[in-house]
């Protein structure tokens, strides 16, 4: 597990009597913690003079990202929609770097038109594509080409990207016709390779093997006098879902120290990284109240107001989420914590110790912050929940 010693504990007394005023449910962020994860990544990259961009897929929350630009990242997108909510919030072009396996047409021009840094490209035919939009807009695009390295993030099978089996990334096999290619396509240029193995990663051991990988792959380039200015490692790092106050910043140190001990850095090469969950997990929370305590055959249910419209993670990945009763010291007991939806995977967590519940108890859903509220949904015509932030004990509310 990828972690660190630094505790932190992030609900006070004053935040709970706040809460109790609120309609619920309601997402959360600590903005200090954020303040916190953010010099805490800055310290660890810039020992290695290493390039960060934030993953907007994990949170496009427009407080989050500003923070995230004053803290001088770059942004990562996998959507024309996500470039056009990093220009809003203060990102330049230049700022931009676009992936993703399936950008339509409409994407591609409006990246062209924001003279985006870099296109990162998944397949012979999207460059085929990206050049005859370069070249009827007079642009220039550069390019880098997302390689799918066929190593195993050993992390959930829907959120692994780097498999030979996945639908990510060209396969070297397809060098020799990729390099032709680039020889005849005037108005793209190769900035370098991009790799991006998964999500949730916590085997450190993992990324040493990606960078013996991508040593060996970048020297097929070099052999052939191809330069390669950029190199991508993607992101990917993971958080402690299971203990978010006592491991709230993800292990930054280790993971850039890794890549720095085992990548084999070309002369004057920059190296880029795509972090999203390790910066913004951990100071969100789901805020929710219990409505009813009930009994079943030999189960207790403690059924909440959020549901998976404002949490997918644990219906969708089965995943773990640490839960527990801001308003009770009652003695535990075992709860299913589930949610309204009418779906039987709308649950939380199932034989969960908790204080024991009430009616109206204030129940906390941590390390929201990523996954969360971006990928909320109106199923059974719910309202989106809106958002709080506080650093220590000043709240404001970002109304609808």
């Amino acid at each position: 597990m990828i972690q660190t010693s630094i505790s932190y504990q992030p609900f006070t007394q004053q935040r709970i009597a706040d809460f109790q005023k609120r309609e619920t449910p309601f997402y959360f962020y600590d903005m200090a913690l954020l303040d916190n994860t953010l010099a805490a990544l800055r310290r660890s990259s810039s020992k290695h003079d290493f390039t960060v961009h934030y993953a907007l897929k994990a949170n496009v929350n427009e407080e989050l990202l500003r923070k995230i630009k004053a803290a001088g990242l770059g942004a990562d997108c996998v959507s024309g929609n996500e470039i056009r909510q990093a220009l809003a919030c203060g990102f330049s072009g230049k700022d931009v770097v676009f992936a993703g396996v399936g950008k339509s047409d409409r994407e591609i021009r409006f990246g062209l038109e924001h003279d985006i840094y870099c296109f990162n490209c998944e397949s012979l035919q999207e460059l085929t594509v990206l050049q005859e939009l370069a070249a009827e807009m007079n642009k220039t695009a550069r390019v880098a080409l997302r390689v799918n390295p066929n190593i195993d993030a050993k992390t959930h099978r829907y959120i692994t990207t780097g498999l030979r089996d996945n639908k990510f990334g060209i396969n070297p096999r397809d060098f020799e016709k990729i390099a032709s290619l680039l020889q005849d396509s005037p108005n793209l240029v190769l900035r370098g390779l991009h790799f991006h193995i998964g999500s949730q990663v916590t085997d450190i051991d993992v990324y040493a093997g990606l960078c013996e990988r991508v040593n060996d792959l970048q020297q097929w380039f070099t052999d052939r006098g191809i330069d390669l200015p950029d190199l991508n490692l993607g992101g990917g790092l993971g958080i402690n879902y299971k203990e978010p106050d006592r491991y709230p910043i993800a292990d930054f140190e280790s993971y850039f120290s890794t890549i720095a001990q085992h990548l084999k850095r070309l002369p004057g090469q920059h190296v880029h990284f795509e972090l999203g969950r390790s910066i913004v997990g951990q100071c969100g929370s789901l805020i929710s109240r219990a409505l009813y305590i009930k009994e079943g055959v030999e189960t207790t249910f403690a059924v909440l107001d959020a549901g998976m419209t404002e949490l997918i993670r644990p219906a969708l990945y089965q995943s773990h989420h640490y839960i527990e009763n801001l308003s009770s010291d009652l003695p535990e007991q075992t709860y299913d914590i589930v949610g309204p939806i009418c779906e039987s995977s709308d649950c939380f967590g199932r034989d969960v110790q908790l204080a024991e519940i009430r009616r109206g108890d204030l129940i906390a859903i941590r390390s929201a912050g990523a996954y969360g509220q971006v990928m909320a949904s109106r199923y059974n015509l719910r309202d989106l929940a809106e958002s709080v932030y506080g650093k220590r004990e000043n709240l404001v509310t970002n109304e609808k």
